[in-house]
Formats: C-alpha cells, sequence, structure tokens
C-alpha cells in the first residue's frame, strides 16, 4: 500500500477509524477483531480519541493492539475542555492507560474550546518532552485557525473531507499541500451512506469494476498528502478499504464526479461533524 510520512513515521494512505466504537459492549470482541484484521491487511494507522464512547473505544484499541504495539501508529485527540496546560497532561495520561501502551504517536486536539492554543500547545511539548506522545497536531481547523496557532511543530490536522463536503479543497488543502502538512480526512465515505447510492458513484465504480466505497476512498485519495480514516468493522469491508488504495481514477472519472459534487468556487465555513 501506499505510504507517506506522518510525524516522522512512514504510514498507510489508508488507516482506521473507530468513531462510535466501544459505545456496546456487545459489539466489543467484534470491533477488536476488525482492527487487529486491519492490521494484517498493513492499516496500521489507527485513530480514536477519548471522547469516542466517553473512552470506551479507546479501550478496545488497547485490547486490538495488546501485543502488537509496535505495528501501529497511534493516534488519539484531547476535548477542548481538557485542553488546558495541566489538563492536557491528565488527559492524555488517562488514553495511556485505556490504551494500555506508554506513548501516543500522534496527539491531536479535537477541536478549538476555550483555553488559549499557546496553552495547549505548552501542554502537548511537555508531554512531548516526557515520551508519553511523540508528535501533536490539531483537528477540525481552519486555515486561519493553523494561520493563528504558526506551530511548525504541528504534524498534522483531521478534518472532514469526502465528495460531499469538499470545501477544504478552495484553500485549507492547498495550504495543507504547500506547507507538506500531512491532512488526514474523517468520514471519507460520508455520513449514513447516503453518498454510496449516488449514481455518478455508481456509475465510476461499474467502470472500474470495483465498490462505491472504494471509489469514495480513491477520490479521497488523489490528493497528495492526505491520509484516509475510514471505520470498517467487517472483514469485506476491511479488504475493500485496504484494495482502494490502489484504484486510479481516470479525467473522465473525476470529471463525471466534479459535475455531480461540484468542486468550491469561494470560501465555505469549515464544515464538522
Amino acid at each position: 500500500m501506499r505510504r507517506i510520512e506522518l510525524a516522522g513515521v512512514q504510514v498507510p494512505v489508508i488507516g482506521q477509524g473507530t468513531w462510535r466504537m466501544g459505545e456496546d459492549e456487545r459489539q466489543r470482541s467484534r470491533e477488536v477483531a476488525a482492527l487487529r484484521e486491519g492490521l494484517d491487511l498493513g492499516l496500521s494507522l489507527i485513530d480514536t480519541a477519548e471522547m469516542y464512547g466517553e473512552g470506551g473505544a479507546e479501550l478496545v484499541v488497547g485490547e486490538a493492539i495488546a501485543g502488537r504495539r509496535d505495528e501501529v501508529f497511534l493516534v488519539s485527540k484531547v476535548y477542548p475542555h481538557n485542553a488546558s496546560r495541566d489538563g492536557v497532561q491528565a488527559a492524555c495520561e488517562r488514553s495511556l492507560k485505556r490504551l494500555g501502551c506508554e506513548r501516543i504517536d500522534l496527539y491531536l486536539l479535537h477541536w478549538r474550546g476555550r483555553y488559549p492554543l499557546a496553552e495547549t500547545v505548552e501542554g502537548f511539548e511537555r508531554l512531548r518532552e516526557q515520551g508519553k506522545i511523540g508528535a501533536w497536531g490539531v483537528s477540525n481547523f481552519d486555515l486561519d485557525d493553523l494561520l493563528e496557532l504558526d506551530q511548525p511543530a504541528c504534524r498534522s490536522n483531521q478534518v472532514l473531507y469526502n465528495l460531499q463536503a469538499r470545501g477544504i479543497e478552495y484553500d485549507l488543502l492547498p495550504w495543507h499541500q504547500r506547507a507538506g502538512m500531512p491532512l488526514m480526512a474523517y468520514c471519507p465515505l460520508g455520513q449514513a451512506g447516503t453518498l454510496l447510492h449516488e449514481s455518478a458513484l455508481l456509475e465510476v465504480a461499474q467502470r472500474h469494476g470495483v465498490k462505491p466505497a472504494q471509489v469514495a476512498l480513491a477520490w479521497v485519495l488523489r490528493q497528495d498528502g492526505v491520509i484516509a480514516i475510514p471505520k470498517a468493522v467487517g472483514s469485506a469491508h476491511l479488504r475493500d478499504n485496504a484494495a482502494a488504495a490502489s484504484i486510479t481514477l481516470n479525467a473522465d472519472d473525476l470529471a463525471l464526479l466534479d459535475a455531480a459534487f461540484a468542486p468550491p468556487q469561494n470560501k465555505r465555513p469549515l464544515e464538522m461533524v
């Protein structure tokens, strides 16, 4: 699978998301098995957050990576209300306990809150110096936020990006590409499955003999410097995700998708879920 440098480490362009995991104990064994199968397929980047299942997803991840920590590039996120200088420290330590490990490779501020960015950065830098995180970044930051942050130590920004949410292409994504800062795309398959029934996507999938979800992922990954983090639980879905990185969309495919999902012509507010 194609790889990209993130925080000094080569990671796959498709990782594993964990939003909505850890919310139902009856699904835990299935979720753990899915993450492990994903690792077997080379999807070694796992993204989670203290918000997901109020720590439940981190517990699932911790069980999944037990005995395999060296294979994983681990990403987690801190709530904005925990993002004070000391709050970041305590939140990270709680996450590490749930994850059952000593270090998070990339620790993100989930979105902006009431604490000054400089205070959060100070907390992140202290964690990095302690070896509890390898690097830090942000999530749900628009271009103005990144310019205000003005921190070369920020290694990534995680935002909503898919065919139905293309606003970042106007200015945020080009800035990332110029700056050489990888962008992590969450919900690359859209929400509630509606995207995957769109006629243009179905037509392109038929042309390539693949599934609509694979086309949606390949479309996100056509951009340089982008990592997609879809969630998957079933084996077939995991295999489809892993295979999507090898799909190349041609000019006709992209023109058809542009006609159905228009690229932005002006600045739009950053979309979030």
